[in-house]
């Protein structure tokens, strides 16, 4: 049992004892004292006053009186408020305990566990993941993580937008203006490639629309009639019919995005258990959308689309279907969703999509409901802000972005930089270590400056902020975490210390008594889907260890017994620092 709930169990003995009341657990409210009060854990006596008809400092009073024990040694009344102090021996064998489980806050996944899909990435085969896609895939794969920590079997899945008009804008520009360019000739990753010939699409299309309004034609006629775009509409047909020459194009490309995708995945160090093409998703989108039209579900108008009415859900009218039968994203998700519940027994459904597809979720778990899938209405949309940028918002067929590789190698190349201004002591580690430092301390800050936002709020990129070494940064914990690491390789080069009675100092219970914390902090992490929680608290952690690291000695205290002890709290303290960022896809060095 935790602290927590042995100290409820004898709170109910206590107030049924003395006030003849039968307390459940939510009127036994335990939160951690605050520090301007002596004691760990405050009990909220304020649900016990109307039936003992007694003032509420009188009643902590009362209840203080009886609890004093083996587990609680002393405590303070103030007003409706008993702040407790834990027995010294509950926190020594405390830490005993929890030494001992190498496990320690992980819920184990079982066969009986209730799986958990989460998808996330869903990038498009048209251009490189950008800075949006980041927190994205950082999001996804550490709500997974989380999620497996709190016993759910989890299955990272990823839809990749391989098919559609914006496809075919890079494979219409390569042909014009490629001369057969490939990854291997321009020596570029094959998603930059593909990339470069979307935005020269725009480019050349713009410029078409400039033609014809200069020739007299409005904006908008010209967006439909510029040449580009109509011969781009005719390749994405061309597609559906399955042309076979648009096809082969199609597959070669995509191979060269999909090469480059697999190696900036491999960086982020974010994976997938199963992926999913829309290219064979929407198909079966298709079938659905034409099923729901026969059976009165959606109506098809007279330039031969169909759409769905949602005016009767508060919402207006959901294309399905274009006019020449091609299928839009409503469609594919349709597909998708059919095909991932028949692949998996699915218990919860999670899309890490950003906040401006809250819309098209809520329509999808309707259109799904409509269709009869019994799963429609149990979607999740875990619907996070955006990224922004300094200088605003990205652009892509403009070329404005910020790419995800050259994030991270610019990520990696500040973390080098600051190991030669000495704040990493890299001096004594070879180049090829120091390099593998650099890179978990550049992608540690880059995932920590992400991760530790709310998610469901936009946020503003910073690097330099995002790699100082004092603040609440990903390095600041990194280093701590190597700071204990070297004190336990010189632990463990002395005598073994002998152990014994202590009397243990107001900062190492804190530190304990975080530590107890972790359990329900990856509980209310999965709860809310939120891994800024787990940041959070282990940038308290590392905290609340320098603090103690600066006032207590560790390998020199004289005493053998207190030596073991800080020993084994520090060892303690790091694995859970390591296990916290685990969760959050950061990896933390032995050494800096």
């Amino acid at each position: 049992m935790t602290l927590e709930q042995q100290l409820a169990a004898q709170v109910k003995v206590v107030v049924k004892d003395l006030y003849g009341i039968e307390a459940d657990d939510k009127q036994i409210q335990l939160q951690k004292t605050r520090p301007e009060f002596e004691g760990n854990l405050t009990l909220v006596v304020f649900p016990f006053v109307k039936a003992a008809r007694k003032a509420p400092a009188q009643v902590a009073q009362e209840i203080g009186e009886r609890l004093v024990g083996e587990l609680v040694e002393r405590f303070n009344a103030v007003q409706g408020f008993l702040n407790m102090v834990i027995a010294q021996d509950y926190w020594v064998h405390c830490l005993e305990k929890i030494a001992a489980d190498e496990r320690y806050g992980l819920t184990p996944v079982t066969p009986e566990s209730k799986l958990m899909m989460v998808e996330y990435s869903s990038p498009n085969t048209n251009k490189p993941l950008h800075l949006g896609h980041v927190r994205n895939n950082l999001l996804g794969w550490s709500i997974a993580q989380i999620q497996e920590a709190n016993g759910w079997k989890v299955v990272k899945t990823n839809i990749v937008n391989d098919r559609g008009i914006h496809i075919c804008k890079s494979m219409l520009a390569w042909l014009r203006y490629g001369n057969g360019e490939t990854p291997e000739s321009s020596g570029k990753k094959g998603d930059h490639l593909i990339g470069d010939y979307y935005v020269r699409f725009d480019k050349e299309y713009r410029k078409q629309i400039a033609e014809l309004v200069a020739g007299g034609m409005d904006e908008e006629t010209a967006k439909k009639e510029a040449p580009l775009m109509k011969e781009a509409q005719a390749m994405l047909l061309k597609w559906e019919q399955n042309d076979p020459e648009v096809r082969a194009l199609w597959k070669k490309m995509n191979d060269w995005v999909y090469a480059g995708f697999d190696e900036t995945y491999k960086m982020m160090g974010v994976s997938f258990d199963t992926i999913y093409y829309e290219s064979n998703t929407y198909l079966e989108g298709k079938k659905e959308v034409e099923r729901g039209e026969k059976e009165g579900l959606f109506y098809r108008r007279e330039d031969n689309s169909v759409w769905a009415d949602l005016t009767k859900d508060g919402l207006d009218e959901k294309l399905l279907l274009r006019s020449d039968g091609t299928s839009v994203y409503m469609t594919q998700d349709i597909g998708t969703a059919k095909l991932r519940f028949r692949d998996y027994p699915i218990d919860k459904m999670v899309y890490v999509v950003g906040n401006e597809q809250e819309y098209h979720f809520k329509v999808l778990s309707i259109l799904l409901d409509r269709l009869g899938f019994p799963f429609g209405k149990e979607l999740v949309h875990f619907s996070y802000g955006m990224v922004e940028l300094p200088n605003g918002k990205m652009k892509s067929r403009e070329g404005t972005v910020v790419d995800a590789d050259e994030l991270m190698a610019a990520m990696i190349q500040d973390a080098k930089e600051v190991s030669k201004d000495k704040v990493l002591r890299l001096n004594d580690i070879n180049e090829e270590e120091q390099n593998e430092i650099a890179r978990k301390v550049g992608l540690g800050a880059l995932k920590y400056f992400i991760l530790k936002v709310d998610p469901r709020k936009n946020m503003l990129f910073n690097p330099e902020e995002s790699i100082d070494f004092n603040g609440n940064t990903g390095p600041f914990i990194q280093y701590t975490y190597a700071r204990i690491r070297s004190v336990l390789r010189k632990a463990a080069e002395q005598e073994q210390a002998k152990t014994g009675k202590i009397s243990l100092e107001e900062k190492e219970i804190e530190l304990i008594q975080r530590i107890t914390e972790f359990p329900n902090v990856i509980k209310q992490a999965g709860e809310e889907f939120s891994p800024a929680v787990i940041c959070n608290y282990a940038y308290a952690l590392a905290q609340a260890f320098n603090s103690f690291y600066h006032d207590y000695s560790i390998l020199n205290e004289p005493d053998e017994a207190k030596r073991a002890f800080r020993v084994q709290l520090s060892a303690v303290i790091a694995r859970t620092i390591r296990q916290a960022m685990m969760l959050l896809g950061i990896e933390v060095p032995e050494r800096m």
